[in-house]
């Protein structure tokens, strides 16, 4: 799946993802490439059996997308 464009019915956004089939899944990593408004990066935190991330309150009711890198 080298360069493939994925459009969503929203057509402000526009992803594309790159990847390679070397065969070591460990070391495969994707490219994404996303328009958007505003971007924070942030480390997750544990919460119970699950994962936690806390935004910003006025993201409240927003899409969002998050890409562990």
């Amino acid at each position: 799946m080298p360069n493939e464009k994925i459009q969503t019915p929203n057509k402000d956004e526009e992803t594309t993802v790159e990847a390679s089939n070397n065969g070591d899944a460990s070391k495969n990593k994707v490219k994404f490439e996303i328009y958007g408004e505003e971007m924070i990066e942030k480390r997750v935190k544990s919460s119970g059996n699950s994962g936690r991330v806390y935004l910003p309150p006025n993201w409240v009711g927003h899409k969002v997308k998050i890409i562990r890198i």
